[in-house]
């Protein structure tokens, strides 16, 4: 790949990248008239859309049963609780991952515990899974971070043994496959979040898939009020909670899942393209999923910076990629132990939502996952919707990706001068 030579936009050189990205969310007519009649219906709650998005994605995703709710978090919630997951039990998680991974265990009254990730996946380590089980765990939730599935066979190996759950996190993962199989029907049943930067959405909504009728049931029953199955509609045998998704919700994602498989194919040539002409390049990483799985999502794209090659802090060189018109970002810039529901509950006392974990927060305060932490300082991603755009602008990213790697002292110059003007500053 050639470099570019002229300046980097963030010192006046003219930008590689120019114009807008495709926008997200996509919709057309198709939305449109499906909302038209939901609203003309009047009909508005809880029926026959619903129904048939349910009915849709299961098949899209090769599960027998869905259950849709409000949201990627409530959907973790009810599958662990459908799970048997009770207060006290544990629950291994990853750090690197929306905080609604951990803090749905923490909702359910468990105890999150964290386990590294891989440096190649981004996804949960199945060895430090391994190490961190306790006669206290119950259940695994494996994320599948960026589309990119998580070791599941070694992972539902070690459950196995243990007599442990899987919980597949699969909120960037629609359409993606390990050995043709579907996410979230790897394990004991998978989530997934429609929330508006994801890649099917409905500004936001939630839904479990399973092969399990009675878990399927029992999730049903839980965002129902408790309702079971065919039961009179005072009938209130279970604990439950109000989750049920709208028909107008139902309506857009019914839309959205017709153009979700053409959308999966465009975003994965899009990364090809990326990883064939970044591959090689000076103080750039690119991750290596499992041969295993035979499609992938790509919520989003991301690249690992080497520092140490490079002389550049990865938030100085995602500043000088979004001058280039690139809008890259950092990330998950933290482990989730590291974030104050963790990390700030020991000088509080126990409370629901100031401090849900104050009885037990010196657990957290010597949490340390390396390879996380790693990442958090030098992952690169680049948004779903970029990956969205023709050959042509993706070979723009590349270029805009190889010019700020070849311009690399003239950013160590720009990190100097901004030490000496804070240095400044703070003796003014």
């Amino acid at each position: 790949m050639k470099n570019a030579s002229n300046p980097l936009a963030l010192r006046g050189g003219t930008p590689v990248c120019a114009g807008s990205w495709p926008p997200w969310p996509v919709f057309d007519d198709t939305e449109r008239r499906l909302l038209s009649g939901v609203l003309e219906c009047g009909k508005w709650w809880f029926g026959e859309r619903v129904r048939q998005f349910e009915s849709e994605f299961a098949a899209f995703q090769g599960s027998r049963y869905a259950v849709t709710c409000t949201n990627g978090t409530t959907a973790i919630e009810m599958g662990l609780k459908a799970l048997g997951v009770l207060p006290g039990d544990e629950v291994i998680v990853p750090p690197y991952s929306f905080v609604a991974t951990a803090s749905a265990v923490v909702t359910v009254g468990a105890i999150p515990v964290f386990a590294d990730i891989r440096p190649d996946t981004l996804c949960l380590d199945p060895a430090d899974v391994a190490r961190k089980i306790t006669p206290r765990t119950r259940a695994i939730i494996p994320v599948h971070v960026g589309g990119c599935i998580a070791d599941i066979e070694t992972i539902n190996a070690v459950a196995r043994a243990q007599g442990l759950r899987v919980l597949e996190d699969a909120a960037h993962a629609w359409g993606s496959q390990w050995k043709g199989r579907g996410a979230g029907v790897l394990g004991q049943c998978g989530t997934f979040s429609f929330q508006v930067s994801k890649n099917i959405t409905a500004g936001e909504g939630g839904i479990l898939v399973t092969d399990d009728e009675e878990l399927a049931d029992l999730c049903r029953s839980y965002t129902h009020c408790g309702r079971r199955k065919d039961a009179a509609w005072y009938d209130h045998d279970y604990l439950g909670s109000n989750l049920r998704l709208t028909e107008f919700q139902a309506a857009i994602l019914i839309a959205q899942l017709t153009r979700l498989e053409a959308q999966i194919r465009r975003r994965q040539a899009a990364a090809s393209i990326l990883d064939r002409e970044l591959a090689g390049l000076a103080g750039i990483r690119l991750l290596a999923p499992a041969p295993q799985m035979t499609r992938r999502s790509y919520h989003m794209y991301i690249l690992r910076l080497d520092e140490s090659a490079l002389g550049v802090s990865r938030d100085l060189f995602v500043e000088a990629l979004i001058a280039e018109g690139v809008p890259a970002s950092g990330g998950w810039y933290r482990p989730l132990y590291a974030n104050g529901v963790f990390r700030n509950p020991s000088r509080e006392p126990l409370h629901g939502i100031r401090a849900p974990l104050a009885d037990r927060a010196s657990e957290y305060a010597q949490t340390c996952c390396p390879v996380c932490e790693q990442v958090c300082r030098d992952a690169v991603w680049i948004p779903q919707n970029v990956l969205l755009s023709g050959a042509d602008r993706i070979g723009e990213v590349a270029r805009a990706i190889g010019k700020v790697v070849a311009n690399a002292e003239a950013l160590r110059v720009e990190s100097k001068r901004r030490g000496r003007d804070r240095q400044s500053a703070a003796g003014a």
